[in-house]
């Protein structure tokens, strides 16, 4: 038996296929086809630890985790020996030594995520699996003003679904919520310091209740004062639209 040692790693994956990152008892995460690579490499289990979960169908273009080995492999390799037993959909970007003190979840001072609608007539096939489709015009000026709404530090109860667990706090702080358009791609950039479950893809629903002119872009502020458990008038944008796209440290 090797010395035990701590890495970290970077990875990024096609969540279409997944019931998310968390391991699952009736349904495959990507959690459990990582363990089961590094478990080949160690010759025994392997428990890796995730920066976050992610729902059912998310992707990610910059996911963390952490894990133990006791064999001596150094990172390069563990990168090669992952990606040769990995699915294409998931990829090993980088590894690399971590200090003991590191833990992929409690050391991210925060989280980047992206969403990507496809505002045309026609969605090209190649995008459809990552891009969620608008037929209909969304007003890009009226979403701006509405996702300005959003930063800061807020009760964010309304624009999150159950967890089905008890959570100390819904309080969190959104950095920044940007809105950029190129051509026919509009894309939303979330940063902030942690995020409830469904939490972004909520936000992004009701940017887009903004957008078709459903709401006003003041209704954020209203909604995020009042504090209340979410109901029907907030839409969870799809899963396929979101990425998670880089943890912080």
């Amino acid at each position: 038996m090797g010395e035990r040692r701590k890495y970290r790693m970077v990875l990024a994956y096609d969540g279409t296929a997944y019931s998310g990152w968390q391991y699952q008892d009736n349904a495959l995460g990507i959690q459990q086809l990582v363990e089961e690579a590094l478990a080949w490499v160690e010759r025994a289990p392997v428990r890796v630890y995730g920066s976050s979960r992610t729902d059912a169908g998310v992707h990610a273009k910059g996911f963390s985790a952490h894990f133990h080995l006791t064999k001596p492999v150094p990172p390069k390799n563990v990168v090669r020996a992952l990606n040769a037993r990995l699915p294409d959909s998931i990829r090993i970007l980088r590894c690399s030594y971590a200090k003991e003190s590191f833990d992929a979840r409690l050391s991210a001072k925060g989280k980047e995520y992206r969403y990507h609608v496809y505002r045309a007539d026609i969605l090209p096939p190649h995008l459809a699996p990552y891009w969620t489709h608008s037929h209909r015009e969304l007003d890009v000026e009226a979403m701006r003003e509405a996702a300005a709404y959003f930063t800061g530090k807020h009760d964010f109860v309304s624009f999150a679904a159950n967890p089905d667990r008890e959570l100390e706090t819904t309080v969190r702080t959104v950095f920044s919520c940007e809105v950029k358009r190129t051509g026919p791609k509009i894309v939303f950039i979330v940063r902030g310091d942690g995020f409830l479950y469904k939490q972004v893809r909520s936000m992004v629903g009701f940017l887009l209740s903004v957008g078709r002119g459903k709401e006003k872009p003041e209704a954020v502020k209203e909604l995020l004062a009042a504090a209340s458990p979410r109901t029907a008038r907030v839409e969870t944008a799809p899963a396929k639209g979101l990425f998670l796209w880089k943890v912080f440290y």
